[in-house]
Formats: C-alpha cells, structure tokens, sequence
C-alpha cells in the first residue's frame, strides 16, 4: 500500500504541471499561434511542405498535365502511345495501361514464312525519359515442323527502343505545337 501511495504522490505534482499555459487551444493547429490569437498563413506553391504519409495529388495532376497524361493511365502517356503504334504491325494480345505492359501475339513477315516473332514492352514510368520504355522480341524458328526459339541479338532491341523514343518525341511535339 505504501508503494502506491507514493506513486500517487509523485503522479500529482505532475498532473497538476499541466496547466493552462501548457494547453493547446481547441481549434488551432500547427499554423496558428494560440498563445497570440494571430494566424499564420500557410505556405503556397509547388514546394509548399512535405507529404509524409499519403498521396500529394496536385502535385499527380501536375504530372500528368506535364507528361500529356490522360485520365486513368499510371505510365507516360507519349511512351504508351508511341509503344503501340511502334508494335502496330503486330497483333496485340494484351495491354495493360495500368502496369504498363504491352503484349503482341506471334506475327510472321511477308518475306520469311519459316520465322516469327513476338514482343512485350514494358513502359516504366510516369516521365518522358530514354529508361522509360523496354522492350523485348522473342524468335522462333520453323525446323522439321516444329518452332524452335532463336535468339534475337540485342541491338534489335534497342531499335524497337529507339524508334519508340523518336515516336513518343514526335507525338510530344506534336501536342505542344497545337
């Protein structure tokens, strides 16, 4: 009993500390000074605090204002474009504007029926950049009636890469000049 007792002394010259002066005043927050009455304002503009937790949707609509992107897509609206019409002479399987993937089904050329080819590019971001966008052929080969992956040298797929680019580029001049 004794021990409690002299927890409960200890406690209330403690609780009694917290006084008026102390208490913050109902209705204020961080921006009010409640000791003066007077109110500061808030700060302005692009750089005007610091998001913690959450999303910082002006700053999302000025990004997508920036990147010409449309509503409901989550990757760079010029490198989605570009990305399809670049693989338009192919047959689409997928698209996924969401997580940025692009899929075509198996296309064979004119000149060369005993191969195929097939591509997946991946859109990477939000921003018009030259790491935006990736994109991967695969080949088959036709022998003794069966397909056989071949390999696709890697240059070929920093073509794809490179006229994806240029056509985003050009689809962002474009919008800019109208």
């Amino acid at each position: 009993m004794k021990p409690l007792l002299a927890a409960v002394a200890i406690a209330l010259p403690l609780l009694a500390a917290c006084g008026d002066s102390n208490q913050r005043l109902v209705n204020n927050d961080e921006y009010g000074d409640y000791r003066g009455g007077r109110a500061r304002n808030r700060p302005q503009g692009a750089n005007a605090g610091l998001v913690v937790f959450g999303v910082d949707k002006d700053r999302e609509a000025r990004e997508a204002a920036a990147a010409g992107g449309a509503a409901g897509l989550s990757v760079n609206a010029y490198l989605w474009r570009a990305t399809l019409d670049t693989l338009s002479f192919m047959p689409l399987a997928s698209a996924d504007p969401f997580g940025g993937t692009i899929i075509t089904d198996w296309y064979t050329p004119a000149g060369a029926t005993n191969e195929r080819f097939r591509a997946q590019a991946y859109v990477l971001g939000r921003q018009l950049r030259s790491d935006g966008v990736k994109v991967q052929l695969f080949r088959q080969t036709l022998e003794r009636g069966q397909w056989v992956d071949s390999p696709v040298s890697a240059s070929t797929n920093a073509d794809m890469e490179d006229k994806v680019l240029a056509r985003a580029r050009e689809l962002r001049s474009q919008s800019a000049s109208r």
